[in-house]
């Protein structure tokens, strides 16, 4: 069952909240990271994304960075932009996007858990920049981002959770720029700590990432490798846990992840629809085709969109993995038409979040940076858990949750 602890959090000065909460590193490359902080002294970008204070043609990996990111952490501890509760606390984050509300507890997450597959994931990490995130935890000595959790709902949890957002004030409230609401609070009740710890080793068996794949496995590895140096382990030191958010499933929102390629392999237009035809019933649309079913997509060639649906034969309900509209994706278009075996590494392909609408793919197609761009239908919550729970890993680039968390909203310390 699954462990949750409160924790003593760090929390920014409430009128400084706005200022401070980043977008995750990893949605962000260095450019846009540090043209976002321009000019924002107590950005949480100068701790995540240290580089942006340093010259532009920095190695991200070398050692100055990293000692940036530390000056920059005990910088914003020291000067007050920072302050750490006094008692163990959980918390309830509350975010709103075009009218979609989802309400998630932050809690610190077991690594044990983590190792124990009680913590499932769905996804592979790459080591560098697993590596990566291991030092720049370690050196920090805290976790300032959280893992994006999930879970089945279990109606008891939602009670409390309910009751503490409908009676306790907020400790932050504020709109970004993206249009997107944060609401914070901090749920300093024993009683009700108590009850919502115990719910979840109680009714919760498993908690499933939702994003966060290389942030969790990189808590866990700095969790070991300090406890394995600790001659007086006990299993109970906070680097034995890491910061995660964690949302009820019924609440999330994913968002389809979508696939513009560099070239066509040699082919023509002609000759690719041919192709699809053997394994798709292919029909030219009069305006951008969004994918309004699984086993429907979008192609958009040659400023020209076209549906195509999957034939029967092209997947299999009986394989959470098969049924997958990547998966199909891959076996009968990528691969087969475009030599595009492995999207992790090859070059020819990019990715493009649902969040920038079908209007990115026509930009980049029709500005000759791409020549062919396919729409998908997003990925189920109840796919994820399926896959998850069979011990299998969905293809790279599968989900896209938004909205996404924000970071330094509360930083946990070990």
């Amino acid at each position: 069952m699954a462990i949750i602890n409160p924790f003593k959090g760090w929390r920014p000065k409430p009128e400084l909240a706005e200022l401070v909460a980043s977008r995750p590193y990893d949605v962000l490359n260095s450019e846009e990271a540090r043209a976002e902080a321009a000019g924002n002294a107590v950005s949480f970008l100068h701790v995540c994304k240290p580089e942006i204070d340093l010259p532009e043609n920095i190695d991200h990996y070398a050692d100055a960075v990293y000692a940036k990111a530390v000056e920059n952490w005990k910088r914003f501890q020291t000067d007050g932009t920072f302050s750490q509760d006094g008692a163990p606390c959980l918390y309830a984050y509350r975010q709103i996007m075009n009218g979609h509300a989802q309400i998630g507890l932050v809690a610190n997450s077991s690594i044990e858990d983590y190792f124990n597959d009680i913590i499932k994931k769905h996804e592979f990490t790459r080591p560098e920049k697993e590596n990566d995130r291991i030092r720049h935890m370690f050196e920090l000595q805290c976790h300032p981002e959280p893992v994006f959790l999930t879970y089945p709902d279990v109606a008891s949890i939602d009670k409390i959770i309910n009751n503490v957002v409908e009676n306790n004030a907020t400790m932050n409230d504020f709109t970004a720029e993206d249009g997107i609401q944060h609401t914070f609070w901090v749920i300093d009740n024993e009683q009700q700590i108590m009850e919502l710890v115990e719910l979840f080793q109680q009714s919760v068996p498993f908690t499933y990432i939702a994003d966060g794949h290389h942030r969790s496995a990189s808590s866990a590895k700095v969790g070991k490798r300090m406890g394995d140096a600790n001659p007086n382990h006990t299993g109970k030191e906070e680097y034995n846990f890491f910061l995660s958010v964690i949302f009820p499933a019924s609440q999330l929102m994913i968002m389809d992840y979508n696939r513009v390629i560099i070239d066509l392999n040699g082919h023509s237009k002609q000759n690719i629809i041919a192709a699809l035809e053997n394994n798709f019933i292919v029909e030219r649309s009069v305006s951008t085709y969004k994918p309004e079913n699984l086993h429907n997509f979008g192609m958009f060639i040659e400023n020209e969109w076209y549906k195509l649906t999957a034939k029967e034969n092209t997947y299999d309900n009986n394989d959470p993995i098969a049924v997958l509209d990547v998966t199909i994706l891959s076996n009968h278009i990528l691969d087969p038409i475009f030599a595009i075996k492995d999207q992790r590494t090859d070059k020819r392909i990019d990715f493009v979040g649902g969040i920038r609408g079908l209007g990115e793919l026509e930009k980049r197609v029709n500005s000759g940076e791409m020549k062919i761009a396919f729409s998908l239908y997003p990925v189920s919550i109840q796919q994820l858990i399926n896959i998850a729970d069979s011990g299998n890993v969905m293809p790279p680039k599968s989900t896209w949750f938004e909205p996404k968390l924000r970071s330094g909203l509360v930083v946990h310390t070990f």
